[in-house]
C-alpha cells in the first residue's frame, strides 16, 4: 500500500482536467459508438440482428460538453466551499446559472467566485443578514442589533415548515446554515432537518448528543417530544396548521446579535439620537457626516419604481457627485442638483449637470418640481428635516422619493406619523457596501396632494 501523501487538488487542476476532457470528447463518443457496434456484432450470427442488445444511444458532442461544463462548475463550487461562504440568495442564483453555465475558464471563475475569496467574512455575514432580515423587521434595525441591546426577537415564525420544498422548510435550512457558517460549524445535514421536523409538539436543543447522526428522543412529563442535535442552539415548536416557531437559545441569539452588529458596523451615526454634543443652528451642516454615494444598482432600482416622463422637472438635494442626476438624465428628465460640498458639486457639474452649491436646508422652497429624488444624510433623525423641506419643492400631484436607513421605517415611526399614505420598500442587504457601509436601507415614496 502506498504511503504517499495525497495532495489536495487545486483550481488549476480542475481547469486542466476540464480542458483535457473537452478536447477528448469526440474520441470518447467515437469509443462509445465502437463499443456499441462491437456488442451488437457479438450478439448476432451471420450479421442477422434479432433485437438491439444495447438499450442506449451515443450522446452528441453538445450534450457531452454541456455536461462537462456543469460538472466542472459544480466541482469548483464544492472545492472552493462557496456553499459555506455564499448567502442563500447567491446559492439559489448559482443553481440557476449552472443550468446554462459560461465556459469553465480562469477568467470566468475569477469573475464568479473571486469576491468570495477576497472578502470571505463579508459574504458569511451578508448571508446571515439576508436570512434574518427576511424573517423579522427587528433584524433590519441598526439600533436593535447593537451589542448589548435586547431588542432582537427570540423566535421567528415559519409557515408550512413541514412541507418538502416549502418556504418554511427552506428558511429553516437557511437559518441553520447561516448561523453555522458564522459559528464555523458544519452546515446542516438532511438528517438534522428531518429530525427537527419529525412528529412531536416541540423539538428542543438543550444539550449535545455524542453521535450527530443519532436522533435522540425523550418524552417529557407533559407528553411533548424533544429532539436533541449537536450545538445548534435552536428549537422548533410545530402547530397543527403546518406552521412552526423557531426559538433561539441564549448563545445562538448572542451570535446572531454579534454577527449583525459586526456587519452593520458603526460607520453611520444613524442609530439613536440626533442631539449633537454642542448646539448648532437648525440648518447647520453636520461636520461628522460621512459621504456614501448612491451605487448605480440602487439608482436603477429606485428610478425603475416610478415613471419619469421625458422633460419632467426633477430635483436632487444633497446630490453629491450626481449619481441620481446621471440616471434621471438617461430617462430624459430636466434636472437640478443641490450640493453643499464644493468638490462634489464640481464633480457633478463636470458631467454636465446643473448643480447649485449650497446647503439644501437653506434653500427657500418653491413648488416647481414634478419630483424630488434624494439620498439625504442619515444622522439620527436629521433625514426628516430634509424630507419636510423637500416636500415644499414639489408641485401638486408630484412625488418625493428618498433613500433612508431602515431605522426610519422600523424604529423611529416618524414617516408613518407624518406621511400615512407613503410607501416603503426595503433595498437588498448590503446595497451600499461598495460605498463603505452595510447599514440596512430602503426607500420611501409619497405623492403630494393636488
Amino acid at each position: 500500500m502506498s504511503t504517499a501523501v495525497a495532495l489536495q487538488r487545486t483550481i488549476k487542476d480542475l481547469v486542466a482536467e476540464y480542458d483535457e476532457k473537452v478536447a477528448g470528447a469526440d474520441a470518447a463518443i467515437s469509443a462509445f459508438k465502437a463499443a456499441i457496434l462491437s456488442m451488437e456484432t457479438a450478439t448476432c450470427v451471420a450479421g442477422t440482428y434479432a433485437q438491439p442488445t444495447v438499450k442506449a444511444y451515443p450522446p452528441n458532442l453538445h450534450s457531452v460538453r454541456q455536461n462537462l461544463t456543469q460538472s466542472a462548475w459544480k466541482a469548483a463550487y464544492s472545492h472552493c466551499q462557496i456553499d459555506r461562504l455564499a448567502s442563500a440568495t447567491d446559492k439559489r442564483k448559482f443553481e440557476r446559472q449552472i443550468e446554462k453555465p459560461p465556459e469553465f475558464t480562469f477568467d470566468n471563475l475569477r469573475a464568479t467566485f473571486g469576491d468570495y475569496f477576497l472578502r470571505p467574512r463579508f459574504h458569511v455575514l451578508r448571508g446571515l443578514a439576508e436570512t434574518f432580515t427576511a424573517l423579522d423587521p427587528a433584524y433590519k434595525s441598526h439600533a436593535k442589533v447593537k451589542i448589548g441591546v435586547k431588542g432582537l426577537p427570540k423566535r421567528v415564525i415559519l409557515s408550512h415548515v413541514g412541507s418538502y420544498g416549502s418556504w418554511g422548510r427552506d428558511r429553516l435550512r437557511d437559518i441553520l446554515n447561516a448561523l453555522a457558517a458564522y459559528q464555523g460549524k458544519p452546515l446542516v445535514e438532511h438528517h438534522e432537518i428531518e429530525a427537527l421536523l419529525k412528529d412531536g409538539d416541540a423539538i428542543k436543543v438543550d444539550r449535545e448528543i455524542p453521535d450527530p447522526r443519532q436522533a435522540a428522543y425523550e418524552r417529557s412529563r407533559d407528553g411533548e417530544k424533544f429532539v436533541k442535535l449537536i450545538g445548534r442552539g435552536v428549537w422548533l415548536k410545530r402547530f397543527s396548521n403546518g406552521n412552526g416557531h423557531l426559538y433561539f437559545g441564549p448563545d445562538a441569539l448572542l451570535d446572531i446579535n454579534r454577527a449583525l452588529a459586526e456587519f452593520y458596523g458603526e460607520v453611520l451615526p444613524d442609530a439613536e439620537e440626533d442631539e449633537p454634543s454642542k448646539p448648532r443652528a437648525s440648518t447647520a451642516v453636520a461636520k461628522d457626516l460621512q459621504y456614501y454615494p448612491t451605487p448605480p444598482a440602487v439608482v436603477h432600482a429606485v428610478l425603475s419604481s416610478f415613471h419619469v416622463r421625458p422633460g419632467a422637472r426633477v430635483l436632487e438635494p444633497s446630490c453629491g457627485c450626481g449619481r441620481f442626476l446621471d440616471g434621471l438624465r438617461d430617462l430624459g428628465a430636466d434636472t437640478l442638483g443641490i450640493e453643499v460640498h464644493p468638490g462634489r458639486a464640481a464633480e457633478a457639474r463636470a458631467k454636465g449637470h446643473a448643480v447649485r452649491c449650497s446647503n439644501f436646508l437653506d434653500e427657500p422652497p418653491a413648488p416647481e418640481f414634478d419630483a424630488v429624488v434624494m439620498n439625504p444624510p442619515f444622522f439620527g433623525k436629521l433625514y426628516m428635516k430634509h424630507i419636510r423641506h423637500a416636500f415644499g419643492f414639489i408641485k401638486p400631484n408630484g412625488k418625493l422619493i428618498s433613500i433612508l436607513p431602515a431605522t426610519a421605517k422600523y424604529d423611529h415611526g416618524l414617516l408613518d406619523a407624518e406621511f400615512p399614505r407613503g410607501m416603503w420598500r426595503d433595498l437588498p442587504v448590503a446595497s451600499f457596501a461598495e460605498s463603505g457601509t452595510n447599514v440596512p436601507t430602503g426607500y420611501f415614496s409619497v405623492t403630494r396632494d393636488a
